[in-house]
């Protein structure tokens, strides 16, 4: 291949990337949003929902969210009663979010129902084509983390 045809299918590949990512995203965002969520507040609720309590400095990391924005989300989970707040004992400085009884039930209601959406929305793909899929995709952004800007 020429490199100004390497070059033009690096673009298209941007291109479908992006399409595929954007579909995904309205159908996920409007579930969230019917669930009176939005796609942060729900990334919040299901790593707490699986991962258990999660010191607040930690969440925006392990989300991809900006740490300054985290805090308006666990006010506004807290005021749903959907996570708490919880002081470390042994280190002042830290504290956790938990996801709440109430927030439980409400992950163990919706959950299921976005998994399969999802399974849904990826259906058109063989499970030999996600693995495969999974694999490029974590080999294409493995290997842009390692380069310098």
């Amino acid at each position: 291949m020429s490199p100004n045809n390497d070059i033009k299918q690096s673009l298209k590949l941007y291109i479908v990337l992006s399409r595929a990512n954007k579909a995904i995203n309205e159908v996920t965002n409007q579930f969230f949003q019917q669930n009176g969520l939005n796609p942060t507040e729900f990334a919040v609720l299901e790593l707490l929902y699986h991962k258990g309590r999660q010191p607040l400095q930690k969440i925006g990391s392990k989300i991809l969210l900006a740490s300054g924005s985290i805090t308006y989300v666990v006010d506004k989970l807290e005021k749903r009663g959907l996570i708490k707040r919880v002081s470390c004992p042994t280190d002042r400085r830290v504290t956790y979010a938990e996801i709440t009884e109430e927030g439980a039930a409400f992950m163990e209601k919706i959950f299921p129902e976005h998994e399969k959406n999802l399974h849904e929305l990826m259906s058109a793909l063989t499970p030999e084509e996600k693995e495969t899929a999974i694999e490029l995709l974590k080999k294409l952004g493995l290997s842009i983390k390692d380069l310098s800007y």
